[in-house]
């Protein structure tokens, strides 16, 4: 195991001063160190595709003598969204950058079900884009080599090398609040909320979502939560059949939600979204105002943090999914802190087509949280067998 200074400070002297990328807890240290340090960029993205594509644009600024050099970090899950870029912008333009990918799922080491697959195809995925990998370095005496062998690479193709970063390779690195150069650069910037609540005031997840189990009929409403916190704290308030808690394939609850509703009009569906989720893949909405039955609402609980990776901001302060929402042809959209106000929108009766709503809620998740005991598949079958759909 290394400390994250090890790894950056190595990689500043080799030039790397650019960082993008979408959390995952083995990149928390990484992350947090990059925030608080004023002289290196840390660039948060929607999704690992777009986080690839900027830091092609950060090569695209450099030159023979002073090349722009910058690293994209992701979760392996997230190397789906990153192909295309690294398979037709990367690759094509010559535009070179270090992948730090973190190994989810990784043969021999338990993780969560949604890695099961993404885990043991990791390897051979990256080698099919023809992108040279090795371990991430856990020893500090490596650290300088592995650098030099991923540049040496670099400047010889012009394209990406990736350091598959196995769990535990980074000693724990704190994110210190409020500090000259920590994440109060974010919050300046970024984390300003439109209205004068501040976060303690506002309302927590689990709040909300008590308000959405008492006022949801577990006999007609099908609801579907995203992945992270909001599936867990759901699960834990009440596990009900008219439930499913998305693992994995984040920003995908809504499209997903979609499918349902079109299939199952007779179905009212909610779509539990997060704000990192819904950045992730924002366009959903536009296929959601164009298609989306009457039956369909969308709640967005929006905190402005990838809460379940160490709580790096967002950029959701600067959006009004309301305004996003609306435009893409939702026949409703409302922004609010007020939990009365959510209460009061899933109570209303079906309009002309999709309904949103986005609630500002605090950071933070109740200590000891369980995990669902029941594996996806079973809460899959269970969920099709109480709406009396096809079971297999």
């Amino acid at each position: 195991m290394i400390e994250a200074h090890q790894f950056v400070e190595a990689a500043r002297e080799r030039g790397f001063r650019w960082y993008a990328g979408v959390p995952c807890s083995f990149l928390t240290p990484f992350i947090n160190y990059v925030l608080q340090d004023p002289s290196l960029e840390y660039v948060s993205m929607g999704n690992e595709g777009d986080a690839v594509a900027l830091i092609a644009g950060v090569a695209l600024g450099g030159n023979r003598g002073a090349p722009a050099r910058g690293i994209t970090m992701m979760q392996n899950s997230g190397l789906g969204n990153a192909v295309s870029p690294l398979t037709s912008l990367t690759w094509t333009f010559q535009l070179p950058q270090l992948l730090i990918v973190t190994w989810r799922g990784q043969p021999g080491i338990a993780d969560e079900p949604q890695h099961a697959l993404m885990g043991p195809i990791t390897p051979a995925l990256l080698e099919t884009m023809q992108i040279p990998w090795e371990l991430f370095p856990t020893d500090s005496d490596a650290v300088g080599a592995a650098l030099d062998r991923a540049i040496a690479h670099m400047d010889a193709t012009g394209r990406p090398y990736c350091l598959l970063m196995q769990k535990g390779s980074v000693a724990p690195y704190a994110l210190e609040r409020g500090s000259a150069g920590s994440a109060s650069r974010t919050a300046e910037s970024v984390r300003a909320r439109p209205s004068g609540g501040s976060d303690v005031e506002r309302v927590s997840r689990q709040d909300a979502l008590r308000e959405v189990v008492a006022r949801t009929a577990e006999s007609t409403t099908a609801i579907l939560a995203s992945t992270g916190f909001c599936g867990r704290e759901l699960y834990a308030i009440a596990d009900r059949r008219n439930q499913i808690y998305m693992v994995g394939s984040m920003g995908c609850v809504v499209p997903w939600a979609l499918g349902l509703a079109l299939a199952r009009p007779d179905l009212d569906v909610l779509a539990l979204d997060g704000d990192g989720a819904a950045l992730m893949r924002m366009g959903a909405m536009a296929s959601v105002g164009a298609y989306g039955p009457a039956n369909l609402k969308h709640l967005l609980l929006d905190n402005g943090a990838h809460d379940s990776t160490g709580g790096q901001a967002t950029v959701s302060p600067r959006i009004s999914f309301a305004g996003v929402a609306a435009a893409c042809g939702y026949a409703r959209a409302v922004e609010s802190e007020d939990l009365a106000d959510v209460a009061a929108w899933l109570k209303e009766p079906r309009l002309s087509g999709p309904s949103f709503a986005r609630l500002w809620i605090r950071t933070g998740t109740p200590p000891g949280l369980p995990r669902p005991s029941i594996s996806p598949v079973a809460v899959r079958r269970r969920f099709m067998q109480h709406f009396a759909g096809e079971v297999r």
